[in-house]
């Protein structure tokens, strides 16, 4: 050392202070690792009771889209509110009527639509970006009578039905030789 012709090779492969030659063998076998470690589990039965096993995988032969993942974890779990503005909007119009047939009171049912009308003022002003905002607010007073008319011919249907059902329930009067003590079986 003493002369400097002793250096130390330092290279990458052979750096023993750093531990790099180490760690590229690991890398280099780092396939065979996950190997040992999936056939280990299979082994285990990790893999049997998977859900979708023994079936076709789902929509295998469509065209690719990018996006299918986000797509599928958007209806697995239900997400909502991930849409731009104007399209949120549009389908929120789209299930309104519905929503506010599960309403109680004609009070609720225009709360639920001054709501939306705020909503649908709120994206008409702001610039959120994406496609333009087309859903027209709706005349709160008309949409409680229409919810009215809607309540009203439900009760109607419902009752209808009822007594369908009840109609139904009824015995049918027995015809006089057949009431009991009328027959030769009787005592």
């Amino acid at each position: 050392m003493g002369d400097g012709s002793e250096r130390l090779d330092r290279s990458p492969e052979r750096d023993e202070r750093t531990g790099r030659a180490a760690a590229s063998e690991r890398i280099r076998r780092q396939h065979e690792w996950v190997d040992l470690q999936v056939k280990q589990a299979m082994d285990r039965g990790d893999f049997d009771d998977l859900p979708g096993f023994g079936k076709p995988i789902a929509d295998l032969g469509h065209d690719h889209d990018p996006d299918w993942w986000v797509k599928q974890l958007i209806e697995r779990e239900q997400i909502t509110g991930v849409l731009p503005p104007a399209l949120q909007l549009r389908k929120e119009d789209a299930e309104l009527d519905g929503r506010l047939d599960t309403l109680a009171t004609a009070e609720a049912v225009a709360r639920e639509v001054e709501d939306f009308n705020a909503r649908v003022r709120k994206a008409l002003y702001s610039d959120p970006g994406g496609p333009p905002v087309i859903t027209a607010q709706r005349d709160v007073e008309r949409q409680v009578a229409a919810w009215q008319e809607r309540r009203t011919a439900r009760i109607v249907a419902q009752r209808a039905a009822l007594e369908r059902t009840r109609a139904e329930q009824v015995p049918r009067q027995r015809r006089w030789w057949q009431r009991p003590g009328r027959g030769p079986k009787d005592p």
